[in-house]
């Protein structure tokens, strides 16, 4: 019998990893060479069994023209400001792909793919309209416009989810394997009902038109639209801690692969190896199909901790 997998849809970047690789951030968002290489550590330190190597939130909105605080080695980088009040003044440039934000992921799983052939699985990433248009509109700009104006945000979800698709596609010739859509509706910004009415035809239509598998990524409770997450037809969806992974597979029973859900803050970035030890024999009693951190890992998570997951893991099968 086949093991579970060990997998990182987001991120497992670490200050620890950081100092192993000699890739530090802001440098590893911004040159291909040093992205590989840091994600690369995530398969050949903590015994991963994925790399995946856009770290960061960012890339497609630095591309879109978004300014960019690149952050630091211990901080992640974040949008500034707010680029559009109204669904008229996005503009995807015509040479968006070449832009350097998008090119080095691409160049990046290039590297990786070359590097390490078929012996690992590349997760690429993209990031959905709804996050998307909390960072040209900002998170309150946007969330007004949903209650009060929702032809609106109709529109700007309609010319956002383009972006996906076309980021995605170069990705996959570079030699991803999956892609991780990201869109952060979580549960305290965005109701069930608006998951359903707003973003689960397009999350449909984005696993209709990305030819790979597609892992969908929310953060947050979304326990409440569970139910809808698994008529859109992605291959899997990554999932908080926030939800119980007992709860998660009730509800989806095996109508979607669950990829999960060890906590961040409690367990991977204050807790001891027995903690995690233990989370991770939970989360997989619980019948979750694909083990992971619930979301990118705290930067000063330690490299031991997140080698205890797949090392559990092993044990185990």
């Amino acid at each position: 019998m086949e093991r579970r997998p060990v997998v990182n849809p987001t991120s497992v970047a670490t200050l620890e990893l950081m100092d192993e690789t000699g890739c530090y951030f802001p440098e590893a968002h911004l040159n291909a060479e040093r992205m590989a290489t840091l994600a690369g550590a995530g398969y050949e330190v903590l015994g991963f069994d994925t790399i995946a190597p856009i770290f960061s939130v960012v890339h497609e909105s630095a591309a879109l023209g978004c300014e960019i605080d690149w952050g630091a080695a211990n901080r992640m980088p974040q949008v500034k400001g707010v680029l559009c009040r109204e669904p008229d003044e996005i503009e995807i440039p015509e040479n968006f792909l070449d832009s350097k934000y998008v090119q080095t992921p691409i160049r990046a799983i290039e590297l990786i793919r070359k590097k390490y052939g078929d012996d690992v699985a590349i997760i690429g990433k993209v990031f959905g309209p709804w996050t998307l248009a909390y960072h040209l509109f900002g998170v309150d700009n946007f969330l007004m416009e949903l209650r009060l104006n929702p032809d609106k945000v109709r529109r700007i979800l309609d010319k956002l989810k383009e972006i996906p698709v076309i980021y995605a596609e170069p990705q996959i010739e570079a030699g991803a394997d999956s892609i991780t859509l990201a869109d952060h509706a979580t549960g305290d910004l965005c109701g069930p009902e608006d998951y359903r009415d707003f973003l689960m035809p397009i999350h449909k239509e984005l696993a209709e038109r990305i030819k790979i598998p597609l892992i969908l990524h929310i953060c947050g409770d979304t326990k409440d639209r569970l139910r809808y997450i698994c008529k859109t037809g992605v291959a899997a969806f990554h999932f908080d801690s926030k939800v119980d992974a007992y709860e998660a597979k009730k509800i989806v029973n095996d109508d979607i692969i669950l990829i999960g859900n060890i906590n961040n803050p409690s367990t991977l970035l204050l807790g001891s190896e027995e903690d995690v030890r233990r989370e991770t024999l939970r989360v997989m009693d619980a019948g979750i199909d694909m083990i992971a951190p619930e979301c990118a890992v705290p930067l000063e998570t330690t490299n031991i901790n997140l080698m205890t997951i797949s090392k559990t893991v092993k044990e185990k099968n």
